[in-house]
């Protein structure tokens, strides 16, 4: 059976910010096996260049780009270069994000900084620059990555939830200014799924049973049950849904 076109995005060039480790990795992996020449954005280039081998040994193509994404003056070049070497960016997946979990009346100023300069301010300034370039193409998908914080509170969490929060809003928003421009913005809310940054949260037993309970579906979530939402969303399927989030969480915030 021949591939349809609604979902045909093998050739384009995607971009996924924190693509060395958790979700990032799985969502850079998803992209290069249907295709997209994946540009795996973060940190620490040992993590990276594990994404990229992950990918071509399932023979998809991976650059790496070593970006620090809160040195904010530095994103512009950064995306020309980007451009420049690899090609015009067609899917840009916000993927980048921290926690540090803190009673609200113990959160200092650093702490709050720390927390939203990588999930929100980060989001908005490389959307910035990779939208402009976009712009000039009338075409473009912008995927940003919220998470269950993004539409629940959770105790301890207040800047985590006030930054994945307002990822909803940016969504909302950039949908609107970019509609006339060819670029659809959507977001993806995953739920539980165990990476490195929630890892602590199963490794004692009972909040473990806690988080299991809540989801209907009674599992914890893995990369591939993010992947048929991610790549909808990259492909021409989602060509006339813009500012939309979608939650993948096993139907927790169903009730």
């Amino acid at each position: 059976m021949s591939e349809s076109p609604l979902f045909r995005i093998k050739g384009k060039i995607a971009l996924v910010t924190g693509a060395g480790r958790g979700l990032g990795r799985g969502y850079a992996i998803a992209l290069g096996r249907a295709g997209c020449k994946c540009i795996c954005v973060g940190r620490t280039l040992d993590d990276l260049i594990e994404t990229k081998r992950m990918i071509e040994q399932e023979q998809g193509k991976a650059e790496t780009v070593v970006l620090d994404i809160t040195q904010f003056n530095q994103l512009k070049a950064a995306i020309d270069q980007i451009e420049e070497r690899f090609g015009p960016i067609d899917i840009l997946v916000n993927n980048a994000g921290t926690e540090i979990a803190e009673p609200f009346l113990e959160v200092t100023e650093a702490h709050y900084d720390a927390i939203m300069d990588v999930n929100l301010k980060a989001v908005f300034f490389l959307t910035q620059a990779v939208a402009r370039k976009m712009k000039v193409r009338k075409r473009g998908k912008i995927i940003n990555i919220g998470s269950l914080g993004s539409v629940i509170g959770l105790a301890g969490s207040s800047v985590y939830c006030s930054s994945k929060g307002a990822i909803t809003q940016l969504t909302k928003t950039t949908a609107l200014e970019f509609a006339s421009e060819g670029i659809q913005v959507n977001a993806i809310f995953p739920g539980y799924f165990l990476t490195e940054m929630t890892k602590s949260f199963f490794d004692d037993p009972e909040h473990r049973a806690w988080i299991e309970d809540k989801i209907p579906l009674e599992r914890i979530g893995t990369a591939d049950d993010l992947a048929g939402t991610l790549l909808f969303l990259s492909a021409p399927a989602s060509d006339y849904i813009t500012g939309q989030s979608i939650s993948v969480d096993g139907g927790w915030t169903a009730g």
